[in-house]
């Protein structure tokens, strides 16, 4: 006779964490039990991890959709294409990724200042590129 299948029994069926002599057991008597099924189903939804193994879950673990510091860059300078920077503002203004927002506040932060901390002269930096333009110019 098979010993009864406890709620501790049912989370170790769930974590893939007992031998698998056990998890051959609880999966035939799953399959055997509707009743069974019906508490193994309770207790999959009062985990502690409960909602973690969902595919949106997963993917914003591992921002799987998050930009680079790279690209979000260039979205600030504007020198993406429009598909690419509309993809960006959809996943910053309406996603609200949260670690593509703070990359991007920070790179925004420190386009707006020197490494000193000091404010960055826009006129200055506008002066400095229109001077080497010609010169730039007959490397192509």
């Amino acid at each position: 006779m098979n010993p009864a299948i406890d709620d501790d029994d049912l989370r170790g069926y769930l974590a893939e964490d007992l031998p698998a002599t056990e998890m051959a057991r609880i999966e035939k008597s799953l399959r055997d039990s509707a009743d069974l099924r019906e508490r193994l189903e309770r207790v999959r939804l009062d985990r502690v991890d409960a909602g973690l193994h969902t595919l949106g879950a997963i993917w914003r673990r591992s921002r799987v959709t998050c930009l680079s510091r790279e690209t979000l860059g260039s979205y600030l300078l504007d020198v993406l294409d429009r598909s690419q920077a509309g993809y960006i503002r959809f996943h910053l203004e309406v996603i609200e990724c949260a670690f593509c927002q703070a990359n991007f506040a920070d790179l925004k932060r420190r386009s707006q200042t020197e490494p000193d901390g000091r404010p960055v002269d826009r006129e200055r930096g506008r002066r400095i590129f229109d001077s080497s333009r010609e010169l730039l110019a007959g490397d192509s």
